[in-house]
């Protein structure tokens, strides 16, 4: 009941908040070139920051060895998500501009700000090594491969300039992955992070999901919130990630994993379960409007996977045990 209620209490907040940016838009607040402001800030200082405080808050040299030895089981769940999300977008013919948000939509998760909170009310402070294993592949995968496919989804970029486009190292080489490298090196030098930077880095990084959210808020006010709705690419890129990412990873932490002996406790195995079925990233609408891309469509995901994770809580809770 603990974890139904916080869970219950995230999207609460995440609601509110993007509630906030969509009245104070209304209303006038925020010129017309804010929204496309704050998304820089967001992917190119905000989002670096928070990924490197986070991993150094949660990750010592010693325990980084440990958790790379559980990362198979994730990663090969997030690998057979980004096939099948593939295949779908071929099958139902995603087009262009959405492609890159159905796949992350089915691949990767709101980890961070409802699925730690709601890890934690669950199974306690003891899950957070075996969630920070879960945290590794989606945050990899979302800034490593994810963004990617969503910058190369640009509709922009006509076949022609495709063809002759020269290797950017900007997206092979995001600034929200890079702060993610820097993080893992960070450990391995022994070095302490000076105070000052730590508290720079924290509150920076503390920017990404309520600015994330309001820019949600202003995508809503300004192409209405009546069109939120689902259709075809919507319900489909629902049902990846609420059906068939957390299928995935039962199939492979209560079958695949025992029947090649691969160690798996019970924790672990929840903790996974959990995690497979948090709503889509809350930064789909930000990293869309950077590629060019259907913002309308991202923001549609976005709130409607938040909101329809309080059905699927209970779900999630009953298969975990």
């Amino acid at each position: 009941m603990t974890g139904f209620l916080s869970s219950i209490s995230s999207v609460v907040v995440i609601v509110l908040i993007m509630l906030l940016g969509y009245i104070l838009r209304r209303q006038g607040w925020f010129a017309d070139s804010f929204a496309g402001n704050i998304s820089k800030l967001i992917t190119q200082i905000a989002l670096p920051a928070s990924i490197f405080i986070s991993v150094q808050n949660n990750l010592t040299r010693d325990s980084l060895v440990n958790l790379f030895e559980n990362l198979l089981v994730p990663f090969i769940g997030v690998v057979i998500s980004y096939i099948i999300a593939v295949i779908l977008v071929k099958i139902i013919k995603v087009q262009v501009g959405r492609r890159g948000v159905f796949i992350n939509t089915v691949a990767n998760a709101n980890t961070i700000f409802i699925g730690m909170p709601l890890n934690v009310a669950l199974f306690g402070n003891k899950a957070m090594p075996y969630f920070l294993v879960y945290y590794i592949i989606n945050t990899v995968s979302t800034w490593a491969f994810g963004v990617f496919l969503i910058q190369s989804d640009d509709p922009e970029l006509i076949e022609e300039e495709k063809k002759e486009h020269k290797i950017e190292w900007k997206k092979l080489l995001p600034m929200p992955l890079v702060g993610f490298i820097v993080a893992i090196i960070w450990p391995l030098t022994g070095l302490k992070l000076p105070t000052f930077a730590s508290q720079t880095f924290t509150y920076v990084g503390n920017l990404v999901t309520p600015l994330s959210l309001i820019y949600i808020g202003i995508v809503l006010a300004d192409s209405g919130i009546k069109n939120v709705r689902i259709d075809k690419d919507s319900l489909f890129a629902l049902i990846g990630r609420f059906i068939v990412a957390p299928a995935i990873i039962i199939l492979l932490v209560r079958f695949c994993a025992p029947a090649i002996h691969l160690p798996m406790p019970a924790l672990m195995d929840k903790t996974f379960i959990v995690q497979s079925g948090t709503p889509a990233l809350a930064v789909l609408p930000v990293l869309a409007n950077e590629a060019h891309g259907d913002v309308d469509y991202a923001t549609n995901v976005v709130v409607l996977s938040t909101l329809l994770f309080i059905v699927v809580v209970p779900i999630l809770m009953v298969i975990a045990g």
